[in-house]
C-alpha cells in the first residue's frame, strides 16, 4: 500500500474543492493534494453553454444518484445528478448565477453559524467574480468567474415580454437581483465567459494545476477518512485497481457535495451511529447530524404554445443544432454561448414573507431539460418552484463499500406548507404569464392546463409531474455548540474530532433561495480564508425590503433596510 505526504487533502474537485485547493496552493510551501473521483473536464459538451443538457446525461461526468421511493410525490424515485469530473457539478450545471437573498446568510448566522451573516459573505461573493458591468458595493470586478446577464436579451422578444408580464402583474422590476434588490423580475446571469462555462475548475485549476505543490490526483474514489485517535491524518482511496494512503499533516478537507460528504464521514466512522452499525462501519464519533437535514428545490416546467415563429423549438432539428456548433467553435458566439436562461423572476407567495420564496427561470422554448422537445411546434415555459421548503429528508450509507451509491430520501412534500406553497405557485404563475405583454406570443397552455386549478388538481398534477431542481444540500450543516445536529462550527471544523473539515453546500443550515453554484463557490472562497487564519472585513451594504411585507403578498415599491 503505497503512502503519499502532504500538508492539505482536499476531498473532491468541484464547485468547492478546486477552490479550497486552488487558494491553498497559493503558497508555495503549502503542498496540496487534491482527489477527485472524476477526470478530465476538457470536453466540447463541458465548455459550450447550450450544451448543457449532455453531459448531466453522460455516465462518465454524472453520479447519476437517484432518491429513495419518494412517498409524497406517487413514490416516484427521482434523480439526484451530482457532478464527477473536474469541476464537480460546475461542470455539469445550468450555470444560473444567483447568489441567494440577503437574508439567507443573516438566517444561517440566526440558526446558530456564527460568523456566516450577509455583511461577512457579501466580500468574498465579490472576491470571487468578474461581473461584467464592473465593480461596485455588491459585485466584484477582479475575480475568476466571470458573469453576464447572456445575451442581454437581444436574441429573443420572449424574455423582455416575461419580465415586462412580471411587472404588469404589479411585481417590482429589479436591476440586479445578486445586488441591492433580489425580489422582481429582470435579466437573468450566468458564469459564462466569451462563450465559454466558468467551472470552478476551469477559472481556479486552470493556472493552478501548473504549481509543483498543487498535486491532483483524477479518477480515484475516496473510501473513507484515515485516523490517528480522534484526528485526522489521511486519506484511502482506490484508483486503477490499487488502495492507496496519502498522508495530511495539517488538515483533512472533505468537498465532496451534499451527497459524496455525508457518505465519506459515515464510511470513515462520523455520523449517526445507527447509520454506521446498520452498514457495519465500526463508530469513531457517534454524529447524529451527518447526513441529515437535507433539504433540495422542486420544480415544474410550465408550458405554453407560441403563435409566433420565435422560440427555441425550431433549432432543435439536428441541422440547426450543427450550424449553431459550428458557429460557436469559430466564433464562441450565438446560440451556443448561453444557457437560454436569459429572464427570470423572483416573489413572494403570500403575505408575511419578508425575502421571496418562488423562483423563475424563463426558457423561450418548450422542452425538458435533456433538450427533447415537449410537442411539435413552437412554444415558451418557466422553470418555477418554491425554494425554502420545510420538509427535510436524509443521505444514509448501505455499505461501508465506497462503490454502493448511499440511501437518498428527500421526504419532498412532507409538510402542508410545501403543499400550499406550490398551489400558490402555480396560480400566481399562470397569473403572470396571462399578462398582456405575453398575449402576442401565448398560445394555449400545454401544461399544467387550465383545467389544473383546484387544490386537489393542483396537489395531483404537482405529486406526478415535479421534478428536482437538482439542489441538494445541507447535510453537514454549521451551527451552534448546543445544537446536537450541528455538525461543524464556524469555521467548518467537524465537532468531536481533529484536522477535520468539510467545505460544500452541505454545511449550509438551511437552503438558500436560488441556485446553489454561487453560494457554494463564496462559502469555498470564505473557508480557504479561515484555514488560513484570516478574513475579510465585513462590508454593510444596504439591501431592498417590500413596503408593506407584512401584509402584502406584492408589492411594486420597497425602502432601504
Amino acid at each position: 500500500m503505497k503512502k503519499r505526504q502532504f500538508d492539505y487533502i482536499v476531498v473532491g474537485a468541484g464547485s468547492a474543492g478546486a477552490i479550497i485547493a486552488s487558494r491553498l496552493s497559493e503558497d508555495p510551501k503549502i503542498r496540496v493534494a487534491l482527489i477527485e473521483a472524476g477526470g478530465s473536464d476538457q470536453s466540447i459538451v463541458i465548455r459550450m453553454p447550450t450544451a448543457l443538457s449532455i453531459p448531466m446525461n453522460m455516465a462518465k461526468y454524472n453520479w447519476g444518484f437517484e432518491s429513495e421511493p419518494e412517498p409524497h410525490v406517487n413514490n416516484r424515485r427521482l434523480d439526484c445528478p451530482r457532478g464527477k469530473v473536474l469541476g464537480g457539478s460546475s461542470s455539469i450545471n445550468g450555470m444560473a448565477f444567483v447568489r441567494g437573498n440577503p437574508r439567507d446568510f443573516d438566517q444561517w448566522e440566526q440558526e446558530g453559524a456564527a460568523g456566516w451573516n450577509y455583511a461577512t459573505c457579501l466580500p468574498y461573493f465579490k472576491k470571487m467574480e468578474t461581473w461584467m458591468y464592473g465593480a461596485s458595493d455588491y459585485r466584484g470586478g477582479t475575480g475568476p468567474v466571470n458573469v453576464n446577464a447572456g445575451n442581454d436579451m437581444k436574441m429573443n422578444p420572449l424574455y423582455q415580454a416575461f419580465i415586462d408580464s412580471g411587472v404588469q402583474a404589479g411585481y417590482p422590476a429589479t436591476a440586479d437581483y445578486n445586488g441591492y434588490q433580489q425580489e422582481g423580475f429582470g435579466q437573468k446571469h450566468m458564469n459564462v465567459a466569451k462563450g465559454v462555462r466558468q467551472s470552478s475548475a476551469y477559472v481556479y485549476l486552470k493556472n493552478a494545476k501548473h504549481r509543483n505543490n498543487l498535486t491532483i490526483i483524477p479518477h480515484s474514489l475516496v473510501d473513507k477518512i484515515l485516523f490517528d485517535g480522534q484526528r485526522a491524518i489521511g486519506v484511502r482511496y482506490r484508483s486503477a485497481g490499487q488502495t492507496l494512503d496519502v498522508h495530511a499533516a495539517a488538515e483533512v478537507i472533505v468537498c465532496a457535495g451534499s451527497i459524496g460528504s455525508p457518505s465519506i464521514l459515515q464510511r470513515s466512522g462520523v455520523g449517526p451511529a445507527a447509520v454506521l452499525e446498520q452498514a457495519g462501519v465500526a463508530v469513531r464519533l457517534d454524529a447524529p447530524g451527518v447526513g441529515e437535514n437535507l433539504q433540495d428545490h422542486l420544480e415544474v416546467y410550465f408550458q405554453y404554445e407560441c403563435t409566433q415563429a420565435v422560440s427555441l423549438n425550431r433549432h432543435l432539428n439536428w441541422f440547426s443544432k450543427g450550424l449553431i456548433g459550428v458557429r460557436w467553435v469559430l466564433f464562441r458566439d450565438g446560440l451556443g454561448a448561453t444557457n437560454h436562461f436569459e429572464s427570470c423572476g423572483f416573489i413572494r407567495s403570500r403575505a408575511g414573507l419578508a425575502q421571496p420564496n418562488i423562483q423563475y427561470h424563463f426558457l423561450p422554448g418548450a422542452m425538458r431539460y435533456d433538450g427533447r422537445a415537449a410537442f411539435d411546434g413552437d412554444g415558451f415555459q418557466v422553470h418555477v418552484g418554491p425554494n425554502k421548503p420545510h420538509s427535510r429528508g436524509r443521505v444514509a450509507i448501505r455499505t461501508n463499500n465506497p462503490l454502493h451509491a448511499p440511501s437518498i430520501l428527500f421526504n419532498y412534500l412532507q409538510r402542508e406548507q410545501d403543499r400550499q406553497d406550490w398551489r400558490d405557485t402555480i396560480r400566481l404563475t399562470r397569473e403572470v404569464l396571462q399578462q398582456a405583454a405575453l398575449a402576442p406570443y401565448r398560445g394555449a397552455e400545454i401544461q399544467p392546463g387550465m383545467q389544473i386549478e383546484s387544490d386537489a388538481s393542483i396537489d395531483a398534477w404537482v405529486r406526478e409531474n415535479v421534478e428536482s431542481a437538482y439542489h441538494p444540500s445541507c447535510t453537514v450543516k454549521l451551527g451552534a455548540d448546543d445544537d446536537p445536529m450541528a455538525v461543524l462550527d464556524g469555521e467548518c471544523r467537524v465537532r468531536g474530532v481533529q484536522s477535520l473539515r468539510v467545505v460544500d453546500s452541505s454545511i449550509f443550515p438551511t437552503i438558500t433561495n436560488g441556485n446553489l453554484n454561487a453560494p457554494t463557490m463564496m462559502v469555498a472562497e470564505r473557508a480557504a480564508d479561515l484555514i488560513k487564519g484570516r478574513s475579510l472585513p465585513a462590508e454593510l451594504a444596504p439591501v431592498w425590503e417590500p413596503d408593506d411585507w407584512q401584509t402584502s403578498q406584492r408589492s411594486a415599491t420597497g425602502h432601504q433596510r
